[in-house]
């Protein structure tokens, strides 16, 4: 098939992919950071600063999901009149603008500002940068969305020790400020870049990848009425609150088994190393192994990790089993837009995927860190009782996914 920009052929992208691709995850890197790294080190200093209880901070992630669950649902249909380069540009503006309004937080009801910016940010960079990327590389999906993917999550492994080290050195005002006008530089250069082949607004007719009959898809009206529609919304809601919620129980974990700071944001520093690599891990493997088989996988070692967390003892032993959740965590969201795209066709990608990602937005940031901070609240420190509930739900989604079918019914 040929397209303005060049040859556009199963395993050949058409040119100008790469500069997209690079476009597309420096644009991701700060809200990533943002999500999953400046929470965890923030807690303590929010929650003595603002004198708030844990299921306060806990609160703080379930404004962020559910600000990407209603932006996510919005983003699909805006694209498609905007285009991705403009929402790229928006998530930039509303990333470091949030940053600049959470320095001088006098409540708490300001770091949910924060994090509900934060959140629309994530998702109007999330779902464009996954959808011209899949657009330029149509015969690697699970490798490139995998690649946006780790940008996104290994981004807070990068930052969460330079978050932690510049409170410390700089105080948390600084720290912020510098953090804030860094995102709002990056999501703007990247914008004018973040394009579809032919530098059409609409999704163009790409060959679908092998797995995948071509022309075949279903409309967002069709979809709904699937079974795989809502094995996949449940596995949003499950998995997704038992993987973030390790985001606010990594550190205090850490420090009430007796490890210092500097130690402790060690344990949140795996969870997001693994959740950022193991998403170009999975992505890849996916391509191969298939997509259901390889969430399944993750998810069974996710939920084995936090059985195993509370019975075990030592930095090492507590780092590796974080990373396991991280790799449970990454997996999910670098496999989902392949196995989605895989079920229902590209032609409604973006409008599917905002629909699904309203079980995270607004329910996995109940089900996971509000949930495990009001457990914490009623039973301190009983992280055994936290733990087992998080791992039933990553057990729970391993066996919905299984039945999951990437087999797409054409709509004609």
């Amino acid at each position: 098939m040929q397209t303005d920009e060049g040859t556009h052929l199963a395993g050949q992208p058409a040119k100008g992919g790469l500069p997209v691709l690079a476009a597309s995850c420096l644009a991701i890197f700060w809200p990533g950071a943002f999500i999953f790294g400046f929470p965890g080190v923030m807690a303590r200093h929010w929650q003595q600063l603002l004198q708030v209880d844990r299921a306060a901070i806990g609160g703080t992630l379930f404004f962020v999901l559910a600000a990407a669950g209603i932006a996510m649902f919005l983003t699909g249909r805006l694209m498609r009149k905007f285009g991705p380069a403009r929402l790229t540009a928006v998530s930039g503006l509303l990333c470091g603008l949030s940053a600049l309004l959470v320095a001088n937080a006098p409540g708490i009801t300001t770091v949910y500002a924060w994090a509900f910016l934060v959140g629309a940010s994530s998702a109007f960079i999330y779902l464009p940068a996954l959808t011209v990327v899949q657009a330029w590389f149509s015969s690697r999906r699970g490798l490139v969305a995998g690649l946006v993917n780790m940008v996104f999550a290994l981004s807070a492994a990068i930052m969460a020790p330079v978050f932690s080290s510049g409170l410390e050195l700089y105080g948390y005002r600084v720290t912020a400020i510098a953090a804030g006008l860094t995102a709002l530089v990056a999501g703007l250069a990247a914008a004018p870049f973040m394009k579809l082949p032919a530098e059409s607004p609409e999704l163009p007719p790409v060959q679908d990848s092998p797995e995948v009959p071509p022309a075949t898809y279903l409309s967002t009206h069709q979809a709904v009425r699937t079974r795989n529609f809502w094995f996949i919304w449940l596995v949003w809601v499950l998995a997704g609150g038992a993987g973030i919620a390790m985001v606010t129980l990594a550190v205090p974990f850490g420090l009430y088994r007796g490890l210092p700071p500097a130690q402790a944001v060690l344990l949140l520093t795996a969870f997001n190393l693994t959740n950022g690599l193991g998403r170009l891990v999975s992505g890849y493997l996916s391509d191969f192994l298939g997509r259901t088989r390889t969430i399944c996988l993750a998810f069974v070692m996710a939920g084995a990790a936090y059985l195993l967390m509370p019975r075990l003892q030592g930095v090492a032993a507590w780092s590796g089993l974080a990373a396991l959740v991280g790799f449970g965590f990454g997996t999910q969201f670098a496999v989902a837009a392949p196995l989605i795209s895989e079920c229902f066709g590209m032609r409604y990608f973006a409008d599917i995927f905002g629909l699904l990602f309203t079980g995270y937005g607004f329910l996995a940031g109940v089900a996971g860190p509000w949930f495990a901070g009001v457990l914490l609240d009623l039973y301190p420190g009983n992280f055994q009782l936290v733990f087992l509930s998080l791992a039933s739900f990553f057990f729970i989604s391993a066996v919905l996914i299984l039945f999951t079918r990437p087999q797409p019914v054409s709509s004609t």
